[in-house]
């Protein structure tokens, strides 16, 4: 295994010149986000560096499989391990082709591959010795190092890229990149954001999850950090170095972090799907896994009055006008031990969870 590859409270930044389309290995060193932008382009994200790869893959399939037993063995298997010697980072579906695309790292030689699986079952390498691709090196000021990439999103055109760093009072960065531009003038942004958690406005942790929201013609980033309050973050018209204040509109409960989340449409209404797992890994509020899936009132993202310390929260437990969520936040119980999450198609979500007799399980859910 040679292949390797490699939001949150803070600042936003670009990079320092712009970068050209090449053929040949990425030479990625640790893979750590993986996300779809237009047209199969796979976005990966790892360490201090973002790849785009031109997949060729946009033939549309279809999904027939609603379950594939043992996926963990089935995926190592694929890579001569044993389930134990892997660890899945993430799961994303591209939306050109209906195929999933699975990064593992092995806890052997801790190098990084992609697999995919198609609607069949069928699972395959996907090989970045020959592609072609674009390579992005994600900036810091001196004396600064970003060490890794915690997720990777297309928003309004642009790849954006949430950062963990070493600096102690903008630990959190995010780099948004336009793939188009012809000078490659960097885009820096900070951002300041009130952890309804913590009850207090933060600029340190690392955003852990981010996806784009469309509305109305306009792009946002909307994210959430651990002890998960969701943020959403109005980016589109910030100008260089600007300070953007998230909207804080629900929190989730401490003691999670968020795994994944992305926004779909049932019966005519938008809602959010958020995977989140206990940070101690032990079953909580009466579930049966650590590791469980809520559904969120997309509407809960255009609140101006019930925000940061006014934002409800699932369970009711906040002091502020408007302390619970009600019915706007939904336990999907079907999603139970769901450890990744990607969006399928218009009616279903992928999901890869834990089995009651061990070992994990692809699934294909419908949306709740």
């Amino acid at each position: 295994m040679k292949r390797s590859f490699s939001l949150a409270c803070l600042a936003l930044l670009g990079l320092a010149a712009a970068a050209q389309a090449e053929q040949g290995n990425p030479k990625l060193s640790t893979i750590e986000a993986i996300a779809f932008g237009p047209k199969g382009l796979l976005l990966i994200g790892g360490g201090a560096r973002v790849v785009s790869v031109e997949t060729g893959d946009v033939t549309p399939t279809k999904w027939s499989q609603d379950e594939i037993a043992g996926i963990d063995k089935v995926l190592a298997g694929k890579v001569g391990l044993t389930p134990s010697d892997i660890e899945i980072r993430k799961l994303a579906v591209n939306p050109a082709s209906g195929k999933a695309y699975v990064a593992l790292q092995s806890l052997k030689t801790k190098a990084s591959i992609i697999l995919t699986v198609d609607g069949s079952g069928n699972v395959a390498e996907f090989p970045v010795e020959d592609v072609k691709y674009t390579a992005y090196d994600l900036a810091a000021p001196k004396g600064v190092k970003i060490t890794k990439v915690t997720d990777i999103a297309w928003v309004g055109g642009r790849i954006v890229a949430a950062t963990q760093a070493t600096d102690k009072f903008t630990a959190s960065r995010v780099f948004t990149i336009n793939p188009t531009a012809k000078d490659g003038a960097p885009t820096q942004i900070s951002t300041k954001t009130f952890h309804t958690g913590h009850n207090q406005w933060e600029t340190q942790a690392p955003l852990r999850v981010l996806m784009p929201y469309e509305e109305k013609g306009k792009s946002s980033v909307v994210g959430s950090f651990t002890c998960t309050p969701i943020v959403r973050y109005d980016i589109e018209d910030a100008r260089d170095e600007a300070q953007v204040t998230g909207n804080s509109v629900v929190e989730l409960g401490q003691g999670n972090t968020p795994r994944g989340m992305f926004a779909y449409e049932r019966d005519g209404k938008r809602y959010l799907l958020v995977s989140v797992g206990r940070n101690n890994k032990q079953p909580a509020f009466g579930f049966p896994s650590a590791y469980w899936v809520a559904r969120v009132d997309a509407e809960l993202l255009n609140e101006t009055t019930n925000i940061n310390e006014k934002a409800p929260w699932r369970d009711g437990t906040n002091k502020g006008a408007a302390s619970k969520a009600g019915d706007r936040v939904q336990v999907a119980k079907d999603y139970f031990g769901t450890l990744q999450l990607s969006p399928l198609d218009t009616t279903r979500a992928l999901a890869i969870m834990e089995s009651k007799g061990g070992g994990l399980t692809l699934r294909a859910l419908p949306l709740p």
